[in-house]
């Protein structure tokens, strides 16, 4: 055999040996990637299996009609539940506007100038901050000046946890419109407040929408940042000068308790805050996949 083709040889066994190396670190990695998911998926779908178990037996017309009971004796949830629906649609409400704004400001106006930078570093701050610190910060701002609990201290706090992650989405989402959409209307003389809202806006719409929706299934399970602002409240109450009843904070405080009664309410509490979640985090999946 020549030397030419025992070179040839050599080459191919130092290739086949190479892609063996490859694919057994390749095969080890996949084995390591699907048992760390089936690791999570295996608590996750234990969860939801204790949360159905446990929560569908506490749900009754009465959760949606009674008030929270005294230990031992019959009750639901209504006031922690109007609540609950009550501090996180104004939340919503205040916080999505000056968020889209600022993302809007991020993505299109000065994406690259001081300002921009500096709101980038404090929103991350704010993303990765734990909301009890949120709840501490509001406490100090608002409900000890006016020396009271209130739910209107318990929309700000969650207000400022929606505005940091409607603020990344909207940025983020504004990013992936593409340029030529920018520069043909331009092309055509339209001003840029009109492609903001007419083209890159609309285009990215369904992605914006996901992040609201993201952000309102987060503030939805919020305790810590409800036990220093709103705190609770064992009656129905609309007056948000006052402490107001949610139900993050009720399901905490029934859990602890020795007392079946609370205890079963706060399974269904669980089971209701567990769907509505979960069915927010669907519908954001299937607009982003329409999109």
């Amino acid at each position: 055999m020549s030397a030419t083709s025992v070179q040839k040889v050599n080459s191919m066994a130092e290739r086949q040996a190479r892609y063996n190396s490859r694919n057994r670190v390749n095969t080890v990695a996949l084995i390591l990637a699907v048992g760390a998911m089936a690791f999570g998926v295996f608590w996750l779908i234990w969860i939801l299996i204790e949360t159905f178990r446990l929560g569908l037996g506490g749900m009754s017309l009465a959760l949606f009609t009674q008030m929270t009971p005294p230990p031992n004796e019959v009750g639901g949830l209504a006031n922690a539940i109007w609540g609950s629906l009550v501090m996180v649609v104004l939340a919503t409400l205040i916080g999505t506007p000056i968020g889209v704004m600022a993302g809007i400001y991020l993505a299109e106006y000065e994406p690259r100038g001081w300002l921009a930078e500096t709101t980038r570093f404090v929103n991350d701050i704010l993303l990765s901050a734990p909301s009890i610190v949120i709840g501490l910060f509001i406490y100090s701002l608002v409900v000890a000046q006016f020396k009271s609990f209130s739910g209107i201290a318990g929309v700000l706090a969650l207000a400022l946890i929606v505005i940091p992650v409607v603020i990344r989405t909207t940025e983020n989402m504004l990013a992936l419109v593409p340029a030529g959409l920018r520069e043909a209307s331009y092309a055509l003389g339209t001003p840029k407040w009109k492609v903001i809202t007419k083209i890159t806006l609309r285009s990215a719409q369904a992605g914006v929408l996901t992040g609201i929706l993201l952000a309102v299934a987060r503030i939805s399970g919020e305790t810590a940042p409800l036990l220093f602002t709103a705190l609770s409240n064992q009656f129905w109450n609309s007056d948000l000068s006052k402490p107001m009843a949610s139900l993050p904070v009720t399901i905490f405080k029934f859990a602890m308790s020795p007392y079946e009664n609370w205890q079963e309410l706060a399974w269904a509490g669980v089971f209701l805050i567990t769907m509505a979640v979960l069915g927010l985090n669907i519908l954001a999946r299937v607009l982003t996949r329409q999109k």
